[in-house]
């Protein structure tokens, strides 16, 4: 079914989504942990991460623009690698964003129990997560129109104390706290590091590239939505962090809610509680976002027979109802599990399964799609997606062996999944057939 055109995704809103899927806990509580690793240089980790970011940004924002269709990651790869290569991407995105959609309601879970401290006991937590992850599935079953509203006023409610965090932070910036700029246990190894703990906090850019149908004209909108989002939110993440350290300096390694602890300095308690209000509003907005986008990752799947047919079907709102509802069951148990440390601390390594393919897509897409129109080229010819490949596999070169085998591990649980599938498909048809 399609989405009809007033209930689709304008520019302005993908770009809220965008921004929304991809600012939450993690700036609020990364700044400190990259400084213990490397200082002030943590500022060029920044940097560092948000050009490798733009540089896979830029070989998604070629590939979605030419595809309409739901998918994303999946329908990159299974166009460029078949249909095999495509179900272990696309199975991968759905479990790894289920993943991070529990491990968001828990967190917001545990921070609405700071606050109130009512909530600070298990069967109150088992009720909010309950309500987050079936409230927010309800509110997309009414219709991406509704979920439009909600995410852009939770963006928007997100960005602003952080907005005020810069604009202020910054007439309380210390220069002698840059120094030294490098620090004497300064290492490759300890860069790595901190790069890949960085790293999370910009992923999720690629989630909407998975919401394709539900836009306008995703072909054009899509690759200015993606470049735009990056690079808003670089920007916002280097600001950050150069605020943080200017104003807290050697005392930012020592705090585990940077941004909290250094809006305190300058703004005494009204500016704790304006941040605490602002990572509330954060950790919702990962949420709202994460509970619109996770389900479409199954519909890409089942459009093309590789999960359930009825997880396709959509109402007369155009909304994926089915899929919709199989993707809260499924995050609710994992967010009610509370064994989320180690999932994500390996989310980052398994993100490199969607954003490897893409980028090698984009390169075998020059050649089998070298005369199909595009909305964006990225320029420089293959330097670009290149480099992208060559700095990603550095970055994983820098993960644990334990944290590699724990990120990867959801391609082969995906295999027999994939068979079943075409073994189930290929009974039906030949059924259909008799």
């Amino acid at each position: 079914m399609k989405v009809k055109s007033q209930n689709k995704l304008g520019l302005a809103s993908i770009i809220l989504l965008g921004v929304n899927a991809i600012i939450g806990s993690g700036i609020f509580l990364l700044p400190n942990q990259a400084y213990s690793l490397v200082g002030s240089s943590s500022i060029f980790v920044f940097i560092f991460d948000a050009l490798l970011v733009i540089t896979i940004a830029l070989s998604f924002a070629e590939a979605a623009s030419l595809f309409t269709k739901d998918g994303g990651p999946y329908v990159y790869a299974k166009e460029a690698f078949g249909d095999f290569v495509g179900f272990e991407v696309g199975f991968i995105k759905w479990i790894i964003s289920m993943i991070a959609w529990a491990t968001m309601a828990n967190g917001l879970a545990t921070a609405l129990a700071q606050i109130f401290p009512a909530l600070n006991h298990r069967p109150a937590q088992i009720a909010v997560m309950s309500g987050i992850i079936i409230g927010l599935s309800m509110i997309n079953i009414l219709g991406v129109n509704f979920s439009k509203i909600i995410n852009n006023i939770a963006t928007v409610g997100k960005v602003i104390p952080l907005i005020l965090f810069i604009v202020v932070g910054i007439f309380f910036v210390k220069i002698s706290n840059f120094h030294p700029i490098v620090p004497a246990n300064f290492s490759n190894q300890n860069f790595g590091a901190a790069a890949l703990l960085i790293f999370y906090a910009f992923t999720g850019f690629e989630s909407i590239a998975v919401a394709s149908e539900d836009m306008e004209n995703p072909q054009k909108s899509l690759p200015r939505a993606i470049i735009s989002v990056m690079t808003i939110v670089s920007i916002f993440y280097v600001l950050i962090q150069i605020v943080s350290i200017g104003v807290l300096g050697p005392q930012l390694s020592k705090v585990t809610t940077p941004i909290q602890a250094a809006m305190t300095q300058f703004m005494g308690s009204g500016g704790l509680v304006i941040v605490a209000l602002g990572e509330i509003i954060s950790i919702s907005g990962i949420n709202i976002a994460s509970s619109f986008i996770t389900p479409r990752s199954a519909v890409a799947l089942a459009d093309d027979g590789l999960l359930p047919a009825f997880m396709k079907k959509r109402n007369k709102r155009g909304v994926p109802v089915w899929a919709i509802i199989i993707t809260a069951l499924i995050t609710l148990p994992i967010a009610l599990s509370g064994s989320f440390t180690t999932l994500a601390a390996i989310s980052v390594v398994s993100r490199f399964a969607q954003y490897l393919p893409t980028i090698l897509a984009v390169l075998v897409f020059r050649k089998t799609k070298k005369d199909a129109p595009r909305a964006f080229k990225i320029p420089f010819g293959p330097i670009i997606p290149i480099i992208a490949i060559f700095v990603s596999l550095w970055l994983l070169s820098k993960a644990s062996l334990h944290n590699l085998i724990w990120g990867f591990g959801g391609l082969v649980i995906a295999i027999p999944f994939y068979f079943i599938m075409k073994y189930l498909n290929r009974k039906h048809s030949t059924n259909n057939n008799n």
